[in-house]
């Protein structure tokens, strides 16, 4: 059991990939490049429930003169060849093909969903569900499911996942009534428009949910404005769970003075607490090619969330922490901190918060909820 109220709970080495559904046609050798940013719920029986994303790469990803990519396709997975000399590879992530605009990219990795099951305080693995693994079904899912967030909407549970394909890169849906058994029900956001994640309760009957819509080009606000232009929170509502209009107000947006100067994300599913609908968000700093993640936190109003009660975007909520990852330090691949908060469970006087530490491995923090007021 991890001592402390700050720990990895999963890592890459924890994942068994003699049972990846990748086994049933690659037969190449394969690493775990991350076990990351899981979705967390808390199941009927108490305990939590993890949805690890497991980024699975080849372990000789270059062959010959081309560099390999993984595809999902209805009669199994199969490997795509690219030509080096038409690629750029300066990202372990993916690669990207020379003089097209916008740009084309390629994955070194493909990533399925992996159901870990905690104990009731998420302090040790119960059981790890490989027979309820989530993997790729469908055409805009073929290069991987990504970043799960679980929301319980009384007695439903909604998981958005980021699809990823040569199709879109788009926002899936997923729906259970018993928080372990999934079933994909479609695409509900198209290209690009992602970290969504469902409010933990409707608003005026109606499902909410945030966005966050990506794109290549953003307006300048006015110089004695406030605002930082780029990718920020939007939001958008549902009769349904499934077809969704954006509001016509902005969300949460990057303010000037503060670190949060390449973009912001959606974190943790808002929950409902006295003060309103409490969240916390990513806010990133435009540093090399990924940047540095950082969590903050925001109070929206209960009745009219596009209503921000409380923005607290200067103090970091999280951070990446070095110490925690000490131990694993030789599977680090990304050069700048990252932390992404992804879940959030109610445990009485304090909360429990999942991350992906490092885009490597998952961790748990617990957090008073005085934190919050």
């Amino acid at each position: 059991m991890p001592a402390g109220d700050d720990y990895l709970i999963f890592r890459p080495d924890d994942v068994d990939l003699s049972r990846s559904p990748l086994r049933r046609s690659i037969a190449e050798p394969t690493y775990v490049l991350g076990a990351f940013n899981p979705g967390l719920t808390r199941l009927p029986n108490g305990n939590l429930l993890l949805m690890v994303r497991v980024a699975e790469a080849l372990r000789d990803p270059v062959q010959g003169d081309c560099a390999r990519a993984i595809r999902w396709t209805p009669e199994g997975y199969v490997l795509d060849a690219h030509a080096l000399h038409g690629l750029h590879i300066d990202d372990p992530r993916q690669f990207a093909l020379k003089d097209r605009s916008p740009r084309l990219l390629g994955l070194t990795s493909l990533s399925w969903l992996l159901p870990v099951e905690l104990d009731a305080q998420g302090r040790e693995i119960v059981r790890i569900h490989y027979d309820k693994a989530i993997e790729p079904t469908a055409s805009f899912l073929d290069y991987g499911v990504e970043d799960a967030r679980i929301s319980r909407i009384g007695d439903t549970w909604w998981m958005t996942v980021c699809g990823v394909s040569a199709e879109r890169h788009c926002t899936a849906m997923y729906r259970s009534s018993n928080g372990l058994d999934y079933a994909l029900l479609g695409v509900v956001l198209d290209h690009q428009n992602k970290d969504m994640l469902l409010f933990e309760g409707q608003v005026g009957g109606k499902y909410m949910a945030l966005t966050r819509p990506l794109g290549e080009v953003y307006f300048a606000y006015p110089q004695d404005s406030e605002w930082l232009g780029g990718p920020s929170i939007n939001m958008a509502q549902s009769p349904d769970g499934l077809h969704w209009k954006p509001l016509d107000t902005p969300g949460i947006r990057a303010r000037k003075g503060t670190t949060s100067t390449q973009r912001i994300g959606g974190g943790s599913p808002p929950i409902l607490t006295d003060d309103g609908w409490m969240m916390i968000y990513h806010g990133v700093e435009k540093q090399g090619l990924v940047g540095v993640y950082r969590s903050f936190w925001a109070v929206l109003d209960r009745d009219d969330p596009a209503r921000i009660l409380r923005l607290e975007d200067q103090t970091p909520l999280y951070e990446a922490d070095p110490a925690l990852t000490a131990n694993i330090a030789h599977q680090m691949y990304l050069p700048t901190p990252v932390v992404f908060t992804t879940g959030i469970a109610d445990a009485g006087d304090h909360y429990i918060v999942a991350h992906g530490e490092a885009d490597l491995a998952c961790r748990i923090s617990h957090i008073p909820k005085e934190r919050f007021r």
